[in-house]
């Protein structure tokens, strides 16, 4: 079975940090590029973080930019998001997504496999 899991979501306040998880099974991450997107409560998916194959090329939100990493680790099979300096606006659900290509996606449709999701809420 394809699918892919994310972990690492939690609560968390103001300022602090957490770092996702997007593991895969039942396929090989190195051929893909992995996308981070989230959404929160009453709002439109959005795209935070994109990380092309090969890591040649990454994406970041502008509201993200400079707080979010993603990393990829293909001999764990396994994408990472290092989120820092959260705030309460990062609240949301976390979704992982793999694309069959090489650079990233430009839409969310160019997504091939999305994971369930992980719930992120900064608060005090």
């Amino acid at each position: 079975q394809l699918q892919l899991v994310e972990s690492g979501g939690g609560l968390v306040q103001p300022g602090g940090s957490l770092r996702l998880s997007c593991a895969a099974s039942g396929f090989t991450l190195d051929y893909y590029a992995i996308g981070w997107f989230r959404q929160a409560p009453g709002k439109e998916r959005e795209g935070v973080s994109c990380i092309s194959r090969g890591h040649s090329s990454t994406y970041y939100a502008d509201s993200v930019k400079g707080r979010f990493t993603i990393s990829r680790d293909n001999a764990k099979n396994t994408v990472y998001l290092q989120m820092n300096s959260l705030k309460p606006e990062d609240t949301a659900v976390y979704y992982c997504a793999a694309g069959l290509t090489f650079l990233c996606p430009t839409l969310s449709s160019g997504y091939d496999y999305w994971g369930q999701g992980t719930q992120v809420t900064v608060s005090s």
